[in-house]
């Protein structure tokens, strides 16, 4: 699973009553979604409870584990270390051209 799609995951989890708003926000089908959950469950990095006093007992809270926690730090410093990169290259990209326009 790639590193963004299991950060944008762990974002979203528990901010999200169900799995069809989640599904909505991350962009993908119901199914899809659900698949994802499962492996973050089966990784230990998400824990699934049923609401205790619902009525629907198919209705499921998603919590972060402590594990789950810090590959969210993990992947969210991993993420801000490639968008820095890139904004070093494109800084010098810029600084070329504007260089080489100065030049003509």
């Amino acid at each position: 699973m790639p590193p963004e799609l299991i950060l944008q995951t762990l974002r979203l989890v528990t901010t999200e009553p169900n799995q069809r708003t989640l599904a909505q926000k991350l962009g993908f089908s119901v199914g899809k979604t659900n698949y994802i959950l499962k492996a973050l469950v089966e990784k230990g990095f998400v824990k699934m409870e049923r609401f205790k006093q619902s009525e629907n007992k198919l209705n499921y809270c998603y919590i972060l584990t402590p594990e789950g926690i810090r590959e969210r730090i993990k992947l969210t410093e991993k993420f801000i270390e490639i968008k820095q990169q890139e904004h070093q290259q494109l800084s010098q990209e810029l600084a070329a051209i504007v260089e080489a326009g100065s030049d003509v």
